[in-house]
């Protein structure tokens, strides 16, 4: 699940995320998940309700666990943090850019403290890496 202005990955500010599109990154994790028979869904929006409905649906539609970069919502939306604890699936939060070598308020998640971990700061290949830590989690909770 992916935030606002994530739809304009590649283009966007190089510098701190990179010139792989939202569509490239999608790519390589549904790569990676089929290879271990893992299926996901894929979703981005700029909207934080419609973020917010995507996570309640999550509780009936078989969901196991999430992969979430919340993008600047990170920094501002209690109203999808308590939605992601009302769901109460697994998660892992992901930032392309490392958020702590960057303006101050970019260091403040209200996710972090209910993820089961925090990748930031590698690239597209945090979310790689957040799909091995959430199957993990998922197998041993199994």
């Amino acid at each position: 699940m992916n935030g606002p202005n994530l739809n304009l990955l590649g283009t966007r500010e190089p510098a701190h995320y990179g010139h792989e599109t939202l569509d490239d990154i999608v790519a390589q994790v549904r790569d990676t998940a089929s290879t271990h028979d893992i299926g996901i869904s894929a979703f981005q929006s700029n909207s934080e309700a419609e973020l917010i409905e995507r996570v309640h649906t999550c509780s009936s539609d078989g969901t196991d666990g999430l992969i979430v970069n919340p993008a600047a919502f990170t920094h501002t939306s209690i109203a999808l943090r308590d939605a992601l604890a009302a769901v109460g699936k697994p998660f892992v939060e992901v930032h392309l850019s490392n958020v702590y070598a960057r303006e101050p308020f970019r260091h403040h998640s209200y996710f972090s403290d209910l993820a089961i971990g925090v990748i930031s700061g590698l690239g597209s290949y945090g979310y790689l890496a957040a799909l091995t830590a959430l199957a993990r989690q998922l197998g041993e909770a199994a």
